[in-house]
């Protein structure tokens, strides 16, 4: 399951283990299929390296980062 979330505190990214702050978006992932898996956190760059995250163009010129397809 994929969570988008806004940093309240200090979150290490597991994939390049940089300090995500406040208020940055981060993606939490759980690790195989059931909820009780491990949890990773990803940073936005790892998520655009990795494929979890895109831009998505806006009517208006503008561009949004998601983490769902």
């Amino acid at each position: 399951m994929r969570r988008g979330c806004i940093a309240v505190e200090d979150v290490r990214c597991d994939g390049c283990g940089r300090t995500v702050r406040y208020p940055e978006r981060y993606l939490v992932m759980n690790e195989g299929d059931s909820e009780e898996g491990k949890k990773l956190c990803y940073c936005v760059d790892c998520c655009l390296n990795k494929g979890y995250a895109y831009y998505k163009k806006e009517e208006k010129g503008g561009q949004i980062l998601t983490f769902f397809t």
